[in-house]
């Protein structure tokens, strides 16, 4: 009685199966269309019309510390940590309360509400780990041609298969009403910066970084789907991820693609020695403030299937190797 009266009371997140993507013989994710989705297009297009029309006509300072500081709070409190490590990865546990507000962050970032978010991962990684997957899931369709299919249009399986989000995400009220009011989410904030900063603290303050931020996120993608030389390589799957370490600063640690693709519930992307991750540094953070639980790293998770090390890339290890990814290597 002890124990549930404390879950209860401190309304603890519960685990859950994050397998949302249930493929039967049938599905398949190479045959398929892209399509053009409008109110996505023109939410992309308005926000960087507005951002290159009137940011250098609203620029101050202040505006642009503005842009930065949320810029940081919503892709790494918000994106990084609450949507992807949090909320669709479940790598680590938190206060229903916590997990809310970071989640909502990551509804600023402008880019979908938790559930479109939940299946715009899902259904990559469930193509990236097939045999073979439509182009759109690969990043291959060349630059230009990539950046307007990712920005603009989505992709329509042939024979899609199953999506099912678990129920306790799905029947959460507060999600279901920012799933349906996402792009109207800014308006609060909006007027709250209006009333401090005036109209070059709105322009740069969600403008400028919902633009920044959708496109970033989309040239971060592309690049850590680029083939070069790697360490760590998960056999069986058409796509492979790769590490963009330059940029493990300013993604907040999501750049460490190759390291995701190995260990992709681990709440740690940058887990080798040298590997900046300061979405880690927030887990920590809450971890520190009994405000996170049950972290997920490397060191205490099973290899994923077909994970192995490269034997053609073994001078690439870290002189201060990992204990579990030793035991890689010698398996």
């Amino acid at each position: 009685m002890a124990k549930r009266a404390t879950k209860k009371q401190m309304n603890i997140s519960s685990p859950i199966s994050t397998d949302r993507v249930r493929s039967n013989a049938r599905s398949s994710a190479v045959e398929g269309t892209v399509v053009w989705r409008p109110l996505k297009s023109l939410w992309i297009s308005g926000m960087t019309a507005a951002a290159l029309t009137f940011g250098p006509l609203t620029f101050t300072w202040d505006a642009l510390a503005v842009f930065v500081v949320l810029c940081a709070v919503t892709i790494c409190g918000g994106h990084s940590v609450g949507m992807h490590r949090l909320l669709i990865h479940r790598s680590f546990k938190t206060p229903l309360w916590v997990e809310r507000c970071l989640v909502y962050l990551g509804v600023l970032v402008g880019m979908a509400g938790p559930y479109g978010m939940i299946r715009l991962h899902d259904f990559r990684d469930w193509g990236q780990r097939q045999t073979g997957c439509h182009d759109f899931f690969a990043h291959r369709a060349g630059f230009w041609k990539d950046a307007w299919w990712q920005l603009h249009c989505g992709i329509e399986l042939d024979r899609e298969p199953k999506f099912v989000i678990e129920d306790r995400v799905l029947r959460d009220g507060f999600y279901r009403v920012v799933e349906r009011t996402w792009m109207l989410q800014q308006l609060p904030l909006g007027i709250a910066l209006y009333a401090v900063g005036g109209l070059p603290w709105v322009i740069w303050g969600i403008c400028c970084r919902v633009s920044i931020s959708l496109t970033g996120h989309w040239i971060v993608g592309y690049f850590a789907h680029q083939p070069k030389a790697s360490l760590l390589h998960i056999e069986g799957a058409c796509v492979q991820g790769y590490n963009l370490p330059r940029l493990g600063i300013i993604t907040f640690g999501e750049a460490f693609h190759e390291n995701h693709h190995a260990f992709p519930n681990s709440a740690r992307l940058g887990f080798l020695p040298g590997q900046i991750d300061p979405g880690w540094w927030l887990v920590r953070a809450l971890d520190t403030l009994g405000l996170a639980r049950d972290v997920n790293t490397p060191a205490t998770l099973s290899a994923r299937r077909g994970l192995v090390v490269k034997t053609s890339t073994l001078s690439m290890l870290p002189k201060d190797t990992p204990a579990w990814l030793g035991r890689l290597v010698r398996g």
